[in-house]
């Protein structure tokens, strides 16, 4: 059964932001500000990455969409930090709209072979368990019966950690709310064009069956002021602890993050 996961890596489209610019230029300058581009580095690299390499089951795509207008040195930079994972697919894409891009762009790659097909999605400070993969397929088998019947259900792993990464390491809170990505997959129907950036993820409930799995520690949610939730007047955050040394051992053993990693990342972008 085809896994697809989509990565947007600063994608300047029409769409798919809270918050608004006035022209897409203005969109582009926030995007690739050299600050913040060194900040979604750091967080890819040492959050996202480390797992997606790990995984139980490596029989799995990793689709980054990036725009056509993604400056050169960040283009090197993201084909080297995923050379060595053959499951990465990079696509560079125009402005458009954005749900209708991203679902071309995940159709590109679906095979189309007649089994269902399961997606995900995932922002580059997310994260997913290492066993994350192989949890999905085995959940899928199991709903594989309730598939015939709808066109797309969702497989929703709900509980992991909110985490904010800093010069500190990481800062954490634990989190089992329904719906959240990254650990979120929808399954289609082995014909169906639609993809997982057609549905907001908190309302899938709404649209069609979803299937949740409590009690394993699942998902990374980022917690960082580039947040595009984050960026309206009142939003309230969750109350974030250091790791002890507990919690970086359950880290590293759970998602191959090193929380020490993390922390030499972010002192590097604080003195750059």
């Amino acid at each position: 059964m085809q896994t697809i996961g989509l990565c947007r890596f600063s994608y300047p489209g029409d769409g798919g932001f809270q918050v608004e610019h006035a022209t897409l230029r203005d969109r582009m300058n926030y995007l690739y500000a050299p600050a913040r581009m060194a900040e979604r580095f750091a967080t890819f690299e040492t959050m996202m990455l480390p797992p997606l390499k790990a995984q139980t089951d490596d029989d799995f795509t990793l689709l980054i969409v990036i725009g056509d207008s993604l400056p050169s040195l960040y283009r090197d930079r993201l084909e080297a930090a995923v050379a060595d994972m053959p499951q990465a697919v990079i696509q560079a894409h125009p402005p458009g709209q954005h749900r209708k891009v991203m679902q071309e762009a995940i159709n590109s790659v679906r095979r189309f072979d007649g089994d269902a097909c399961l997606q995900f999605r995932m922002d580059d400070d997310d994260a997913v368990a290492c066993t994350y993969i192989e949890r999905l397929r085995e959940a899928a088998l199991d709903v594989l019966p309730m598939a015939a019947k709808h066109r797309h259900i969702a497989i929703d792993f709900n509980q992991g950690f909110i985490t904010r990464p800093s010069v500190k390491g990481l800062e954490v809170a634990p989190t089992n709310v329904p719906y959240t990505t990254a650990a979120l997959a929808l399954m289609f129907q082995p014909d169906l064009r639609l993809s997982v950036m057609n549905f907001a993820h908190m309302k899938v409930g709404q649209k069609m069956p979803t299937v949740t799995f409590a009690g394993e520690d699942m998902l990374i949610r980022g917690h960082n002021d580039y947040n595009d939730s984050r960026q309206k007047p009142g939003v309230r955050g969750p109350k974030l602890a250091p790791l002890d040394a507990a919690g970086k051992a359950h880290f590293k053993k759970t998602f191959n993050i090193d929380a020490d990693a993390v922390a030499a990342a972010f002192k590097s972008v604080s003195t750059a």
